[in-house]
């Protein structure tokens, strides 16, 4: 202990530095500052003494770092210059990178790319390698190839769609990286096809296509969002995994917008209005994960409002209800033994339901078999008779017409007609377009006051060039459906007319001119 105590600690040895004496300058001072000469240092003179190396790193910190350059920053500013190349063509050659850039690439595997690039985007999916693809992906996500989002968005899509089925890898990423994609740009598209095919990205993305269906676009509403409200996994019920699978896919959302619409209808409220779920959560979510991004461009992350409305109690059952209910009565329609227990609906939705499914399954049946053709034999005599009528006319019409140029013949010759003069008054064309409309006139007037205002308005919805989407809004705006509005108009049709007026979203166009007249 005693030798420790003689040895100099650490201050000592610092302050018994051969620097101890060396001045501290100013930190912006123009001229360095420099040690003290001094006239003995152990018997030698210093001729030029050494800057100190504490003013080495003040000068250090006084320059301007220079600007960090990431692999990621220099593949879009690569991207950038290249997003003309074209190839007029190349043979294939195969390619594979993990995280496929410009000089991962040979020559060849260049011209192929950007020959197989630029007939990608005219439409032409030409076989490739996933790397090829991979590359091309990160252009787009990276703002390269378009100038509108919202054609971004759609080339993303049309890729993912034509080759998810030879690399099924891409539905691994594409689905998070588009859904990145919508945020980042404020797109508002549905999820829902997202959702369908990347199920690992089902939770926060199907909470926000449920959100949106069910207080937006009710119509949109999917089968594969849809399950993320249901206790019941209908997956396991033997009706769906065999023959009611594509039945119950395509019904069960129609029946939840039914619902929406019948309680929005009601009791002035949708669904989400009446059981409202807990407030928005803030959701953290990395953008492009695994992809090459460069982050200056949107960041490294976006916050996103998740309504956790699939934890919604009351709302949970009654989609769940709705699920089983649904197969219940599917499961009847088509003849399959055995039923679903303890299902619990109000009596209005239960007939509104049974109703609607009967009236698309029926349809959908007839449409199966072909055309239903039914004679009404009254109804048969009347049209022939009204037929040899406006024919006798239309006969009687074109011999006035022949015999009035024979006239003018004569007239020519100095021979006089002497019934000209009354032949234009035999049946002026008035006359005749009464007699053709006689068969519908009464008919067309009377279909006309069976309609309700909202009937008639969806038809004048449907005569508009976008009548589809215009009768998509007219419904949802009313608490309804737009396939309940065709086919309450198309009951009201058969009743009165004895045809259907609307075929699938259009109306027939045999009629197109009477719904303009009335």
């Amino acid at each position: 202990m005693s030798n420790d105590r003689k040895q100099p600690h650490f201050t000592e040895l610092v302050w018994e530095s051969t620097e101890q004496n060396v001045p501290i300058p100013p930190r912006n001072s123009p001229e360095p500052a420099l040690p003290k000469s001094s006239s003995k240092n152990n018997g030698k003179t210093n001729s030029t003494p050494e800057p100190s190396l504490q003013l080495q790193l003040w000068d250090t910190e006084m320059e301007t770092p220079e600007p960090v350059t990431t692999t990621e920053g220099q593949f879009v500013t690569r991207a950038k210059e290249l997003v003309e190349k074209t190839e007029d063509s190349a043979l294939f050659v195969p390619f594979k990178s993990y995280w496929p850039t410009y000089g991962h690439m040979t020559g060849t595997q260049s011209r192929w790319y950007f020959y197989w690039r630029n007939e990608v985007r005219q439409g032409r999916y030409l076989k490739t390698d996933l790397s090829y693809i991979f590359l091309h992906v990160y252009e787009l996500i990276n703002g390269v190839g378009w100038t509108d989002p919202n054609d971004g968005y759609r080339q993303l899509n049309l890729i993912w769609e034509a080759y998810r089925e030879s690399y099924k890898r891409l539905d691994q990423y594409l689905g998070g990286w588009i859904a990145d994609f919508s945020f980042v740009h404020h797109l508002d598209v549905p999820l829902s096809i997202i959702v369908a095919r990347s199920r690992g990205l089902a939770g926060d993305l199907a909470e926000l296509e449920l959100m949106r269906g069910l207080t937006a676009a009710p119509e949109q509403l999917t089968f594969a969002v849809l399950t993320a409200m249901s206790d019941y996994d209908i997956s396991k019920s033997k009706f769906y995994i065999g023959e009611g699978k594509e039945a119950l896919e395509q019904y069960i959302p129609q029946v939840v917008a039914l619902i929406n619409a019948y309680v929005t209808r009601k009791h002035g409220s949708n669904l989400v209005e009446m059981f409202p779920p807990g407030p928005a959560v803030m959701r953290e979510r990395y953008l492009f994960r695994s992809a090459v991004y460069d982050i200056s461009l949107y960041g490294y992350s976006v916050l996103i409002p998740v309504v956790r409305i699939s934890k919604s109690p009351p709302l949970r059952s009654l989609i769940t209800r709705l699920f089983r209910l649904t197969e219940n009565k599917l499961r009847e329609l088509m003849g399959y033994r055995g039923r679903l227990k303890g299902i619990n609906v109000d009596a209005d939705m239960d007939d509104l339901i049974t109703r609607f499914l009967k009236r698309e399954h029926l349809k959908e049946t007839q449409e199966d078999k072909g055309p239903t053709v039914v004679i009404d034999p009254e109804k048969l005599e009347r049209l022939q008779s009204d037929s040899e009528i406006v024919r006798t006319m239309l006969t009687v019409e074109n011999m006035d017409e022949q015999d009035y140029e024979a006239s003018e013949l004569e007239a020519t010759i100095g021979e006089i007609d002497p019934i000209q003069d009354s032949k234009e008054e035999l049946l002026p064309v008035e006359v005749i377009e009464e007699a053709q409309a006689v068969s519908i006139g009464s008919e067309a007037e009377q279909f006309a006051n069976a309609l309700s205002p909202l009937q008639r308005e969806a038809l004048l919805a449907l005569l508009d060039e976008n009548g589809s989407q215009a009768l998509l809004k007219l419904a949802a705006a009313n608490g309804t459906m737009s396939e309940l509005l065709i086919d309450e108009i198309n009951e009201i049709a058969m009743d009165i007319l004895g045809d259907l007026i609307i075929e699938g979203e259009d109306i027939v166009e045999e009629y197109i001119s009477m719904l303009r007249n009335i």
